[in-house]
């Protein structure tokens, strides 16, 4: 239980939770699989499904609650039902003589779809996620906008309130463009990957891999304005990451300091091993993101 990519949200207001309170709501709203017509369903599951040990929804380490949702999207491609819509406008037209309008092949498109739905494969995904309230802040592996804010708003359906800002409300281009000129904080060390973003209308971008970012090239750019947009770097010994201009990180890879802390659990014991991946992680990913928080004067009013 490794997160890859991080977006983080602080909790403005104090907040507590109770285990029997957290087990009720997050039941009631468990995940059920897609009805026949239904092209999508998403509800909690336990972390810990996969054991087959499943019977708590949620799992706590330290007021760090690890929340899971998982989601189920039926598979109909557009060109399967395109074709066989293709197929049945053809088949009308031959037998009236007269073209069929596009509200008619709207209909049609609608009955082929659910014809097709029950027949359909089902594709499972998990969203995976932790409050950690000892530093109020929630924590979720995804990359994309989107997909954490479906989580939040699960969260915030099933507990009636979750309280949340991201991590950086505006652009942390200039932080991250002082880290090249003036230097880095401590326990912060660049890697040679970054990407940079031109001020002027045509917004023109530069993206760097396997460059010393202290280099004469590198240099240039900063000199002709350009505002890096993201950028590589090693945190004391314990991750690497990506992070861009809008606070997320991208490429989490934890190093094998960290990760060898686990390696005397045998494999086959996979709740326990889950289990110390998860204290082990979410300690560590609190305790980063909470300096990446200070160092860059990201607190929440």
């Amino acid at each position: 239980m490794w997160f890859k990519n991080i977006k983080a949200y602080q909790i403005t207001q104090p907040m507590s939770l109770n285990d029997d309170d957290i087990q009720r709501v997050l039941t009631e709203n468990a995940f059920r699989p897609c009805g026949n017509q239904e092209t999508a369903t998403m509800g909690f599951s336990s972390p810990f499904a996969q054991t087959g040990q499943g019977s708590m929804m949620f799992h706590n380490v330290g007021q760090r609650y690890w929340i899971t949702i998982k989601k189920q999207e039926k598979l109909l491609p557009s060109s399967v039902v395109n074709d066989e819509l293709a197929q049945k406008v053809a088949q009308i037209e031959q037998e009236t003589g007269a073209p069929v309008g596009k509200k008619a092949q709207q209909d049609i498109k609608q009955e082929i779809i659910h014809k097709l739905l029950p027949q359909a494969f089902t594709k499972n995904s998990f969203i995976h996620g932790f409050i950690s309230l000892p530093e109020n802040l929630v924590i979720i592996d995804a990359s994309a906008d989107g997909k954490a804010e479906g989580y939040l708003a699960l969260i915030r359906k099933a507990l009636g309130s979750l309280p949340v800002v991201p991590l950086a409300r505006s652009s942390l281009q200039s932080e991250l463009t002082h880290w090249l000129t003036d230097g880095t904080p401590e326990g912060i060390s660049l890697l040679e990957e970054a990407e940079f973003k031109s001020t002027d209308e045509l917004e023109s971008v530069i993206r760097c891999k396997n460059q010393p970012l202290d280099s004469d090239e590198i240099k240039m750019h900063l000199d002709a304005g350009k505002l890096v947009q993201k950028v590589g770097f090693e945190y004391q010994d314990t991750l690497t990451a990506v992070i861009a201009e809008d606070g997320s990180f991208k490429r989490l890879k934890f190093t094998d300091r960290i990760k060898e802390e686990t390696d005397d659990i045998p494999k086959d014991q996979v709740a326990a091993r889950l289990d110390a991946e998860f204290a082990l992680m979410s300690a560590e990913l609190a305790q980063f993101v909470s300096y990446m928080r200070d160092k860059l004067n990201l607190q929440a009013d």
